[in-house]
């Protein structure tokens, strides 16, 4: 009987995903002779024995796509999951002993996961339960797993950012306004500092560091006073002033997150309120988890689903594939969940912002 190995992704969509799907499964296939299964929809399709064998005729032509070809969840909580009953109602149960189960059913050699914090906190979970054949690949694009420099998704997102301030930039200079915009990341600022850098953005402002609006617009008001009648404003939907509080829009439940939105609304009210200045807000939302990956993002999931494939080979279950100096390197995956990977306030990456003259609120 053939070995066989499974890949699953779970949590928010990014570009990248499809990459590492294909580069785990022609290693698998290529260089061991094992067979590949695909868990459709993260742990739902555990749960709902949702499988697809994957092939390399059928991973073959899918590297340039984005999103991911099994689906995905970011509610699929097998720990809180929500069961439809007989009458309609949902209840939330754990589910964790059935997945368990049908993990066993389907006797791996080894499981791939692909996921950010949420999804590797699920897989060390069924690990300290018995299911010991884990290996993990980092993707989010928020870059804030604590086990790895850089994250699959993270890249992509970056360029389709400072994309966009570009095109802000002529239109901004055009009308000579104040443009907001608000970018993901939730707690971590790592997407908002490193495009507003690439961007040429004026004033980038993340959750790390509490901001102070109104020096804020003394900075627009210095600028201004150089005769520079427009500026570009990146916010972190993590960003906060001084003293306040996050911008949520639905509140965390046992089955998800909290919600994270309107942090670049509330600093163009209060622009509006304390001043004559044009602004606009631009929330950019899942346009940066869409379409295709970049080179970076291309090279990057296909040595960590080789890595993936060579922990498994190895036994060295219980790990992430990891960038560490630029090379690829297995991390234990308690480092990915351990805690949150935060851009440092006196790192080197807000000392450039500062050197450059962008505004950080404080």
């Amino acid at each position: 009987m053939s070995t066989r190995i499974g890949i699953l992704t779970g949590g928010g969509d990014c570009p990248g995903l499809n990459g590492v799907i294909r580069a785990a499964t022609l290693h698998a296939r290529h260089s061991h002779g094992w067979e590949v299964v695909g868990i459709r929809n993260g742990f739902e399709g555990l749960y709902e024995q949702d499988y697809v064998d994957l092939h390399s005729h059928t991973v073959q032509h899918v590297l340039s796509r984005g999103g991911t070809m099994l689906g995905s969840s970011n509610r699929a909580n097998p720990f809180a999951y929500p069961v439809k009953l007989p009458d309609n109602r949902v209840e939330i149960h754990d589910v964790s002993a059935r997945c368990l189960e049908h993990l066993a059913k389907l006797d791996l050699h080894g499981l791939i996961v692909v996921g950010g914090d949420g999804t590797m906190s699920f897989a060390q979970k069924f690990i300290g339960r018995g299911a010991a054949r884990i290996v993990g690949v980092p993707k989010t694009i928020d870059n804030d797993l604590e086990a790895t420099e850089y994250t699959v998704g993270f890249q992509t997102s970056v360029e389709i950012v400072t994309e966009a301030l570009d095109r802000l930039h002529t239109t901004a200079e055009s009308h000579e306004r104040i443009m907001v915009v608000e970018v993901m990341g939730r707690y971590a600022g790592w997407l908002a500092l490193t495009s507003a850098l690439a961007g040429g953005a004026h004033v980038a402002l993340i959750p790390e560091i509490d901001y102070d609006p109104e020096r804020v617009i003394a900075a627009f008001h210095k600028r201004h006073g150089r005769g520079v009648s427009y500026s570009i404003v990146v916010v972190s939907e993590g960003a906060k002033p001084k003293g306040g509080k996050l911008s949520v829009v639905t509140a965390a439940d046992p089955t998800k997150q909290e919600k994270l939105g309107g942090a670049g609304q509330w600093l163009a009210d209060y622009i509006s309120q304390k001043t004559d200045y044009e602004v606009r807000t631009t929330v950019l939302g899942h346009i940066q988890r869409g379409g295709s990956p970049c080179a970076f993002d291309r090279e990057l999931a296909t040595r960590f689903g080789v890595k993936a494939v060579e922990l498994i080979a190895e036994g060295k279950f219980g790990h992430v594939a990891a960038i560490e100096s630029g090379k690829v390197v297995a991390k234990p995956i308690e480092k990915a969940v351990k805690k949150l990977k935060l851009v440092d306030p006196g790192g080197e990456l807000v000392r450039t912002a500062r050197g450059i003259g962008i505004e950080l609120g404080a």
